[in-house]
């Protein structure tokens, strides 16, 4: 069956998301980061013929390389819009992820794919204890993942898989960075020169 990638993402604003961002560094800083980290996701993996790409928009539209297509986000809270936009796919396995983790690379999401091979679901563990791709099987029964969670917490990734352990498999990714303040992002660059000098 078809393989789905979302991108799930907010259209970049100036003065608009990345609020705990912009506290630490300023609305301009904040939105160029947005604005790059999503046109790196869409660079990265919308053109891996391994599977269809959508991006699930809120906030407005983005402009896209032709033959993406693209999707307005539903109402509701996060864990909302994040059910709606994987049941609305078509029946095969489905992948999303966010923008906000730019280490993301089309090996992590044919990896997750590969895991759905055999599993219900995959996660990406987020180092800020949330996680930053998740995975559902093609399948009539899908897992409630998404109801009533308490999101950007410590806990998120723990209490999702809470809800699989008694009926459903998962498999996990490598841990990565999500970068949701001044903090975290300054720690990731940190981490690119570490890189760039040890090339």
């Amino acid at each position: 069956m078809k393989k789905t990638l979302i991108i799930f993402a907010r259209a970049p604003r100036l003065g608009q998301g990345k609020r705990r961002l912009a506290a630490g560094m300023g609305s301009l800083a904040a939105w160029r980061f947005q604005r790059w980290a999503l046109n790196r996701a869409l660079r990265r993996l919308s053109r891996d013929p391994r599977w269809t790409c959508r991006l699930a928009t809120t906030g407005g539209t983005v402009k896209l390389p032709r033959g993406l297509q693209q999707f307005p986000q539903s109402r509701g809270d996060l864990g909302q819009r994040m059910d709606q936009a994987m049941r609305g796919h078509g029946p095969g396995p489905v992948v999303l992820v966010g923008t906000d983790v730019p280490d993301i690379a089309p090996r992590h999401i044919a990896a997750a794919f590969k895991a759905l091979d055999t599993h219900d679901a995959v996660f990406g563990p987020a180092t800020d204890g949330g996680y930053w791709l998740v995975g559902l099987r093609g399948r009539p029964a899908r897992p409630d993942i998404f109801s009533k969670m308490r999101w950007s917490s410590p806990d998120t990734l723990e209490n999702s898989l809470s809800r699989f352990r008694s009926r459903f498999s998962y498999s996990l990714l490598e841990t990565l960075t999500d970068i949701d303040d001044a903090e975290s992002l300054a720690r990731w660059r940190a981490q690119q020169r570490t890189l760039l000098r040890g090339a």
